[in-house]
């Protein structure tokens, strides 16, 4: 008769919270030793959150598809409902430069009043690098669902991408558009 053992393998849920707290202690070894930490203009996300690389929100405007649209692609409306310079360009390839510098990038495709891509980076990355922003609009009504899929940015950005759509773009195109 063979005797079971009573370690059992661990589950999927388990090994990701032990990578987390594992990352986690792994951020706090310079703090600890006294060394410095790098400057960054965000805190980074940490745990099992600073493991992803995309993002995806869903959030409903009360106005037509077409609006959003707009507002999204036309330099003098963005800068409205920001607060901040916009230059966008309204044509597939075109560059943009958004919050007064500070996001860059190309339309990717343009799909009039239903969707848009842009290859999307904060000017403080390294040259070169980029993630992929989809603008998803679906119109119900009076009021539009706009799905965005935010991906391709380094670990550890989640936590200030997730918060700064809410913050940069939902909540003021809400009120520019209410």
């Amino acid at each position: 008769m063979q005797a079971k053992s009573s370690l059992a393998a661990p589950t999927r849920r388990q090994m990701m919270s032990a990578v987390a707290v594992t990352m986690g202690s792994l951020a706090a070894v310079p703090r600890l030793l006294g060394q410095p930490q790098q400057n960054m203009m965000e805190t980074p996300s940490t745990g099992a959150e600073g493991l992803l690389t995309y993002l995806h929100q869903e959030v409903e405007v009360k106005a037509a598809a077409q609006r959003v649209y707009e507002a999204l692609l036309d330099s003098k409306q963005f800068a409205a409902f920001t607060g901040a310079p916009a230059d966008i360009s309204r044509d597939a390839g075109g560059t943009f430069s958004l919050f007064g510098g500070l996001i860059v990038g190309r339309n990717v495709e343009l799909v009039l009043h239903q969707r848009i891509v842009q290859a999307w980076r904060p000017s403080h990355w390294e040259p070169g690098v980029y993630s992929m922003v989809k603008f998803e609009l679906r119109e119900r009504g009076a009021q539009t669902r706009i799905v965005l899929d935010h991906t391709g940015f380094s670990e550890g950005n989640f936590r200030h991408l997730n918060a700064g759509w809410n913050e940069h773009y939902w909540e003021p195109l809400k009120n520019f558009l209410a």
